[in-house]
C-alpha cells in the first residue's frame, strides 16, 4: 500500500548534507539571510509586540535561544514563537509559488532556535532548513487550490515543515519523524476570514505553525505517537481540508527536484498576489512614461487565488491591510514606482493612493488562471485621460527563480529591512550578512545580533 507520508518522513529523517547541492545550500543561505532580515523589519509591529509580551509573560526570562523581536534569549519555543510572527509581518518573507507558501516564516524560526539550543552547526541548520522546506512545499502542492481558499497553506502546511526541520536537528529516525508528521498536521490551522476584518490573526498563523511543529518533533523524540497517515488517511487533512489532495505531490522528485530553488524572493512589500500586475503596470508606466494622474483606469488580469484572497480587501483599514489590497499596491507602483516599507507606511491616509485604488478592478483572465499557481503571469490593461488603451505583461515576477534576486540585491534588501524603524544598525545587519555567508563554516549556530 502506498504511504507518501511514510516515503517522506523517510528522505527527511536521512537528509545529509553530502546530499544537497552546493546551489540548494547557497540558495538556503539566501533565503536565511531574506528571513533574518524579514523578522528584524517586522519586529516593532503592534502585532508582533503583543506576541512578544506574551512570549515574556509565560516564557523564561533566560535561555539558549535568540528572540529577534526584544534581543534577549529565551526557549526555543518561546523564540519560535516571536520570530515566527515577526517575520510574516511586512509581507516581504519568501514564497513558493506552486505551493503558494511562505517556507521562511514557519522552518527557520523553529530551525534557527533549536540549533541555537542543542548547539548544532552550520551545516546542520541548513540541511534541517532544507528538509523543512522541501516537506512544507510538497504538502502545500498536495492540499492543492482548494485548500488556499480557506486556508492558510503557511498555518497549516507549515507546522509539516516546522516538525520536519526541528525533527531532523533532534535526528529523530524514520518512524519518530513519521510520528512528528502526525502530531503536526492534527495541530494545523489557519484561515482566510481575517482580512475581513484587518485583524491580526496572520501573525499567529506563523506563530503557532512553527510552535505546534517544534512541539510535535520534540513530543516525537519522547517516544509520542501521531497519526501514521495525517496527510492522505481517510480522516486526515485532505479529507478535512481539500477537495482536490493529490497524493503524488508530497514524494514528486525526493532527492532530484530541490523545491528550495524553486522559492521566490519578494521585492515589493505586499501580499504576493499583488506582485505580477505591479511589474506589468510598472512596465507600462516606465515604457510610456506616465504619471498617476496620466491613467484613467486600470484592469489587472488575475488568477482566482488573487480574487480569493485580494478581493475582500476593498477599503483597507490597516497598513498591513492595505497589502492585500491591488488598488493599493497599484496605485503606489503610479504613484512612486515602488511599493516598499516606508510607501506603505504613507499610503494609508493619502488621498492620491485611495483615488487611484478606486480606478482599479481584478478580472479573471483564463491563461493566467490556468497557468496558476505553477507560473504568476501578470497583465494589466489601462486606459489613458488622453484616450489610449495599453497593455503590459510579465511571466516571471521580480524575484522567482528565472528572475531572482542575486546576492547583492538580498544584501541591499537586507540592509533595508534591518533598519527599517530601527530595529538594527546598518553595522549589526553586515555583521548578520557575513554570519550567514560563512553559516556552512560554523561549528555553532549562534546568536545573529551581538
Amino acid at each position: 500500500m502506498s504511504h507518501p507520508s511514510a516515503e517522506l518522513a523517510e528522505f527527511t529523517a536521512q537528509l545529509a548534507y553530502e546530499d544537497i547541492p552546493p546551489a540548494v545550500l547557497r540558495r538556503t543561505e539566501d533565503l536565511l539571510l531574506d528571513y533574518l532580515a524579514s523578522a528584524l523589519a517586522g519586529s516593532s509591529a503592534r502585532a508582533v509586540q503583543a506576541i512578544a509580551r506574551f512570549a515574556d509573560t509565560m516564557g523564561p526570562t533566560s535561555g539558549p535561544s535568540e528572540n529577534l523581536v526584544t534581543r534577549r534569549s529565551t526557549s526555543p519555543l518561546f523564540a519560535a514563537m516571536v520570530n515566527a510572527a515577526s517575520a510574516h509581518m511586512v509581507e516581504q518573507d519568501d514564497v513558493h509559488n506552486g505551493s503558494v507558501f511562505h517556507p521562511a516564516a514557519v522552518v527557520f524560526p523553529a530551525a534557527v532556535a533549536v540549533a541555537q539550543a542543542l548547539g548544532r552547526s552550520g551545516k546542520d541548520l541548513l540541511v534541517a532548513s532544507v528538509a523543512g522546506y522541501e516537506t512544507g512545499i510538497r504538502v502545500g502542492e498536495f492540499l492543492g487550490r482548494s485548500h488556499y481558499k480557506i486556508f492558510h497553506t503557511t498555518g497549516t502546511a507549515g507546522a509539516l515543515a516546522a516538525a520536519v526541520a526541528v525533527g531532523r536537528l533532534l535526528h529523530l529516525n524514520n518512524e519518530q519523524m513519521l510520528h512528528a508528521l502526525g502530531s503536526a498536521g492534527t495541530q494545523a490551522a489557519g484561515l482566510w476570514e481575517f482580512l475581513r476584518d484587518a485583524a491580526d490573526s496572520k501573525q499567529l498563523h506563523t506563530s503557532k505553525a512553527a510552535v505546534n511543529g517544534l512541539i510535535a518533533a520534540y513530543l516525537a523524540h519522547e517516544g509520542f505517537t501521531g497519526a501514521r497517515h495525517i496527510l492522505e488517511g481517510p480522516q486526515g487533512l485532505a479529507a478535512g481540508m481539500s477537495s482536490d489532495a493529490d497524493p503524488a505531490k508530497l514524494t514528486d522528485g525526493l532527492g532530484t527536484r530541490w523545491t528550495v530553488l524553486e522559492t521566490s524572493f519578494k521585492f515589493h512589500a505586499s501580499c504576493r498576489h499583488t506582485h505580477p500586475a505591479a511589474d506589468a503596470l510598472l512596465q507600462i508606466v516606465q515604457q510610456h512614461k506616465l504619471s498617476a494622474d496620466d491613467i484613467a483606469s486600470v484592469e489587472a488580469q488575475v488568477h482566482q487565488g488573487a480574487i480569493d484572497v485580494l478581493g475582500p480587501v476593498t477599503h483597507p483599514t490597516s497598513v498591513h491591510q492595505s497589502k492585500f489590497s491591488m488598488g493599493t499596491v497599484l496605485g503606489l507602483i503610479a504613484l512612486h514606482g515602488r511599493a516598499g516599507l516606508p510607501e506603505f507606511d504613507a499610503a494609508l491616509n493619502d488621498p492620491a493612493v485611495a483615488g487611484f485604488r478606486d480606478r482599479v478592478k481584478m478580472v479573471l483572465d483564463p491563461e493566467v488562471d490556468t497557468a496558476y499557481p505553477a507560473q504568476w503571469i501578470g497583465k494589466v490593461t489601462l486606459q489613458t485621460r488622453d484616450g489610449r488603451t495599453l497593455s503590459g505583461r510579465v511571466d516571471e515576477p521580480k524575484g522567482d527563480p528565472g528572475n531572482t534576486l542575486s546576492r547583492e540585491e538580498l544584501e541591499d534588501k537586507a540592509l533595508r529591512l534591518g533598519v527599517y524603524r530601527n530595529a538594527a544598525t546598518a553595522d549589526e545587519v553586515q555583521s548578520i550578512i557575513q554570519k550567514v555567508w560563512r553559516q556552512a563554516d560554523a561549528e555553532q549556530v549562534g546568536h545573529y545580533l551581538a
